[in-house]
Formats: structure tokens, sequence, C-alpha cells
């Protein structure tokens, strides 16, 4: 299978946002060190400092299956819980 090319959507809740950016900060290096990572690379809006934008990219989904189950992503979610409004993750491919 070809490379894989994650977009993750994460919107915090406004009085919520800066204890959201550090728990996503504190994925970047435990998740660049994983098998399979390529890319991983988080961003923030300048009109909406609570939108917050991952852009990965995975050996093989396989790899980024088990990304998702690891104890490091299990914490942030309870770490920010009601605190993130929306978070939605595409699974994406490069065709061009």
């Amino acid at each position: 299978m070809s490379k894989l090319t994650i977009v993750a959507d994460v919107h915090a809740h406004p009085d919520k946002v800066e204890l959201v950016q550090a728990e996503l900060e504190k994925l970047i290096p435990i998740t660049r060190a994983e098998e399979g990572c390529l890319q991983y690379d988080l961003h923030q809006d300048h009109e909406n400092p609570a939108h917050f934008l991952f852009y990965e990219n995975w050996e093989s989904r396989e790899l980024w299956q088990a990304h998702m189950n690891a104890a490091h992503l299990a914490a942030f979610l309870e770490a920010t819980e009601g605190a993130v409004g929306d978070l939605t993750v595409y699974e994406m491919s490069q065709i061009g």
C-alpha cells in the first residue's frame, strides 16, 4: 500500500485553547519517533487560535492504526475530555 496522509482537524473550546495546545504538543516528539511516521506537523489557525490541524504522513495505514491505539493518544483523549469541541480525522492518499 502507498503512503497514507492524515489530516486531523481539532477544534478546542475557546476557554480550553491553552490546555488543548499543550496536550497536542506533547504528542509531537513521541509520535515522530514511532515506526512508520514520516511527518507529524501541528498547525494553528491565525484567525481562530482554537483551531488546530495535524498534517501527517505514514508509511502505511497499518502503522498509522498502531499509532491510533498507542497509550499516548489515549492519554491525550483523557487529558482533553470536555475541552475539544470537534475532532475530525481524514485518511487520504496522494493522487498527483
